[in-house]
């Protein structure tokens, strides 16, 4: 079987959620014989290398950034020519150009949509861009929502329920960073630290967890967002440390020496956050925010962690606070965090899963 991704960023530009989950995808599903292929746009498509591990990659050159969105002049030529050999096509969604290059090129093709968030900033693109989305999310043969909370809130997912199959994200198994990264780290920012791990986003709600460190006076790492405009004028506290870009590697020492990790999301456009999954993998309690998303999916308050309401940095704090100052609970939701993501959020699961929509939705198209 051929299958071929398509979305707007991907590896080894953008190490993200959306890229990370199409990249276990492709890997874990070599071994059960689809030959994976990714098609993403890049402003310099020329450094990308060919392939991936064991999947292959086909860069396009960006044409237009707007709107947090990119297009390309090249995929809209080429993507017919590409396409062409494929059994399926697996789009990544928002990505309204990836909607195009279906009606364009891609209608032939069996298609499966992975619905990874709904669209919640551009409200006014949103509302031009609906009639498009609308037709193309009714023309797939089959929706994935990546949490069961996302399919129940999502005016869009419920629109298109019938053709709706939840397949939770997932990773693969932790590789241990080595100890002697692990004392770097500890001399550079001690331990028992909150770690918040992500991109400088306006959803992320970096704010709320910088006024929270603020009122508790508890020691807080953030890696990757160090860009002013994701504290939104926010004076940074001594106690909370900058590390900005860290490697996989540097990620995990930061994982193994928090007290838990912390999401502050406020917004939908957090449909799940896959450094949650990397927190349960590692046995790390989390605290999150109730927004109907697969954050609280992942996290289960009271269980694996602490979720708070949503743009609230006096409950986020108390959170923080409750498993500062109580070891053996954070210890315990941890191992409830550990326990949890064994049984639901394992590569090998989501990939199983993936693989029978493939084949069912194969099989409904050699019906027809």
């Amino acid at each position: 079987m051929k299958v071929l991704h398509v979305y707007k960023t991907y590896l080894p530009e953008d190490n993200t959620g959306v890229p990370t989950v199409i990249h276990t995808l492709a890997e874990g599903l070599a071994d059960d014989g689809v030959e994976s292929h990714v098609m993403a746009v890049y402003d310099d498509a020329r450094a990308v290398p060919a392939h991936l591990g064991r999947h292959y990659l086909h860069p396009m050159r960006s044409s237009l950034h707007l709107a947090s969105s990119s297009f390309s002049l090249q995929a809209a030529r080429e993507f017919g020519r590409l396409v062409a050999p494929f059994d399926l096509v697996t789009y990544h969604f928002p990505w309204p150009f990836g909607d195009l290059l279906y009606f364009l090129h891609g209608r032939r093709k069996p298609s499966v949509v992975v619905y990874h968030s709904d669209i919640v900033r551009q409200r006014r693109l949103l509302h031009a861009y609906k009639p498009l989305m609308n037709a193309f999310l009714k023309r797939a043969d089959a929706i994935v929502a990546t949490s069961p909370n996302y399919a129940r809130t999502s005016e869009a997912l419920l629109r298109y329920r019938d053709k709706v199959r939840v397949i939770p994200l997932a990773l693969g198994e932790r590789v241990p960073p080595s100890p002697a990264r692990i004392e770097a780290w500890r001399r550079r920012v001690g331990s028992g630290f909150f770690l918040f791990v992500g991109s400088a986003r306006y959803y992320k709600g970096l704010p709320f967890l910088i006024e929270a460190a603020a009122r508790t006076g508890l020691p807080v790492v953030v890696a990757g967002a160090s860009a002013p405009s994701a504290f939104e004028g926010a004076a940074v506290p001594a106690h909370v440390r900058l590390v900005g870009a860290v490697s996989d590697e540097d990620k995990e020492c930061l994982i193994e020496l928090c007290r838990a990790v912390v999401l502050p999301s406020h917004l939908r456009s957090e449909a799940f956050g896959v450094v949650l999954l990397e927190a349960a993998r590692a046995g790390r309690p989390m605290v999150t925010c109730e927004i109907g998303t697969g954050t609280t999916y992942a996290n289960l308050d009271g269980e694996t962690g602490l979720a708070v309401p949503p743009a609230d940095p006096a409950r986020l704090g108390e959170a923080m606070l409750a498993l500062a100052r109580d070891e053996a609970l954070a210890a315990r939701m941890g191992a409830n965090a550990r326990a949890r993501f064994m049984a639901l959020f394992r590569e090998e699961t989501m990939c199983a899963a993936y693989l029978d929509l493939y084949r069912e939705v194969l099989h409904r198209r050699d019906g027809i």
